[in-house]
């Protein structure tokens, strides 16, 4: 095991306007501190009922954040759910305000979310196959990024956004790569395994780090709703919220992505039943890690999980990176040439988002129905608390040139 405080304290450190909240005890969350959020049509009765805290307003399409000022010492968990007991009067009804404190999400290493291990270089491995597709499907990975790749360097999606979604590796400059660079570029490559002839739609959400919060994610979500071209969105990041409860900003723009997208999400690494978000909203596919036929021991679990993938020693693409340290009988452990092997529920979800995306394709469904299909319970063998299992039984032939590989060095 990894030493879970030290991690903390480095996230804490990196990032000072964040802190830890723990509302109920041995339920933590991180939040920034002094933010809240407003969905954009209570925007100004949330400000008026904090005006006598409030610093300032910063308005987007469909959120708002408010700053309060730090001298106030206002706790943000507190007025979150005192504004959501509000009520506003509209066409003779009443309604709660849509309010929440900007909650950071994760898929930094070995702290409640993301991989449950550290990349390991792997040798390279073949392309997958494109098959016949019946139509065109894209799916959006709201992630790290996408850094250049031989399986799809050349491909017309990657070079109209290759600029605005390339990964930072080394962001701190400290000749390492970052604990969480490359995860957005493997989960594509989890993706293609499954769905070759996807278009993918990146989205930088998080740094290298493997951190970033709430409303960085809502304003992925907010452009992907209004391009209205994503069949698919994969979120292999997410995080516990201060009540345990979905954020209702957050769940306003998963559902604003309509009901032709199918959402996909990782159901976290602290192998435990509490909620993790947005696994757990009712309209995200949450997905579990499987270690050959059980659960992977990091694996969260619960009746909020969907779904489940082999999500142990996955073999993926990766970034071009050589660090510092020097070669262990003849291996070097920090070179990168393109693949590696990873754990985490964080690479069980693309495989099921992918499922999804290749079988709308090769039959020309839309991605709710596919959907339908590769989580049909009556089909398909499902877990307690884990889901049905996707990804057993007949493979194709891209998935066949592509296994998972097995490591004894597991952490």
């Amino acid at each position: 095991m990894f030493d879970q405080q030290a991690r903390l304290e480095r996230v804490l450190a990196r990032h000072p306007g964040a802190v830890v909240v723990e509302p109920v005890p041995g339920r933590p969350a991180l939040i920034r501190r002094d933010e809240i959020l407003v969905a954009g049509r209570d925007a100004g009765a949330a400000e008026s009922l904090v005006r006598r805290w409030s610093d300032s307003r910063h308005d987007e399409r469909a959120v708002t954040r408010l700053r309060l000022r730090a001298g106030a010492k206002v706790d943000v968990c507190e007025l979150a759910a005192r504004l959501s007991g509000e009520g506003l009067s509209a066409g003779g009804r009443r309604r709660r305000l849509s309010v929440s404190p900007n909650h950071l999400v994760q898929g930094q290493p070995m702290w409640w979310s993301g991989p449950a291990d550290l990349p390991r270089p792997a040798p390279p491995v073949p392309a997958p196959e494109a098959a016949a597709a019946r139509r065109e499907v894209t799916v959006a990975i709201l992630d790290t990024g996408l850094s250049p790749h031989p399986w799809y360097e050349d491909a017309e999606w990657y070079r109209e956004q290759r600029g605005e979604a390339e990964e930072v590796l080394d962001a701190d400059l400290d000749f390492e790569l970052d604990a969480q660079a490359g995860h957005g570029t493997f989960v594509a490559g989890v993706v293609l395994r499954h769905a070759p002839t996807a278009r993918l739609r990146a989205r930088r959400v998080i740094g290298g780090d493997g951190v970033g919060d709430e409303l960085d994610v809502i304003r992925a979500l907010e452009w992907l709703a209004g391009w209205g071209r994503a069949d698919v969105v994969n979120i292999s990041l997410g995080c516990h919220t201060y009540d345990d409860r979905p954020s209702t900003v957050l769940s306003s723009a998963v559902a604003a992505l309509g009901r032709r997208t199918v959402v996909v999400a990782c159901a976290g690494n602290t192998a435990g039943d509490r909620p993790f978000w947005p696994a757990a909203m009712k309209p995200v596919i949450g997905v579990a890690a499987l270690d050959g036929g059980d659960r992977a021991w990091f694996s969260n679990h619960g009746w909020w999980v969907d779904a489940c993938a082999e999500g142990v020693d996955v073999t993926s693409t990766f970034v071009q990176f050589d660090g510092t340290r020097p070669p262990v009988d003849g291996l070097d452990p920090d070179r990168f040439d393109g693949y590696a092997t990873w754990s985490g529920t964080s690479f069980a979800a693309p495989v099921v988002a992918g499922r999804i995306a290749g079988l709308a394709a090769a039959e020309g469904l839309g991605a709710a129905d596919a959907a339908d299909r590769v989580l049909d319970p009556v089909a398909q063998q499902a877990l307690p608390d884990l889901g049905v299992i996707v990804g057993s039984g007949q493979e194709t032939a891209s998935e066949r040139q592509f296994p998972t590989q097995s490591h004894p060095d597991m952490a």
